[in-house]
């Protein structure tokens, strides 16, 4: 089964990633009565992150007005973008190793949420991973949600790994 987790630069995002790891690529010693060409094949983990596309550079010169940007800059900003994704998915790679998961990178170009599941559709995912802000009805429905949207229109399974408790704030609440 091939896994994919989507990957940002966020605390939510890593959090996932961990989740998944501990849960999905832990391997318990084998039987000792159960010989190791019986044991179950390992996962595929793919680290998917979606590279949000840039419409246009606009740069405010004044009340009311902007100058847009010239193609260099937007060549440019594009560059930028193009080389967090790379150290960004470098770094979760990384995590991956330290924990003895290999992993492959994929980088894909649209709005996170169509982009995460067309690439679960073309890439065969078994599952799909993604972390939740933990944004509330209201919220997510002004806001939009790009877990709530891989819910509903993902072609395989989804896990939406929320955010870890925030013990403090939950302490405080019930003391209320």
């Amino acid at each position: 089964m091939k896994v994919l987790v989507a990957v940002d630069d966020s605390d939510f995002s890593r959090h996932a990633l961990a989740w998944a790891l501990d849960h999905l690529f832990f391997l318990p010693s084998p039987a000792a009565d159960q010989p190791a060409a019986e044991a179950e094949p390992r996962a595929e983990l793919a680290l998917v992150h979606a590279l949000e596309p840039l419409r246009h550079v606009m740069y405010p010169v004044g009340p009311g007005s902007a100058v847009y940007g010239a193609p260099s800059m937007v060549e440019s900003v594009r560059a930028a973008q193009a080389e967090n994704a790379r150290r960004l998915l470098d770094r979760a790679k990384r995590i991956c190793h330290q924990r003895g998961v290999s992993a492959e990178a994929v980088v894909v170009e649209g709005e996170p949420r169509e982009t995460l599941c067309r690439a679960a559709d073309d890439m065969g995912a078994g599952l799909l991973v993604v972390g939740s802000r933990g944004l509330g009805a209201i919220k997510r429905a002004f806001l939009g949600s790009v877990s709530d949207y891989c819910a509903h229109h993902a072609s395989c399974p989804i896990v939406v790994v929320k955010p870890p408790r925030d013990d403090g704030h939950r302490a405080h609440q019930t003391a209320s």
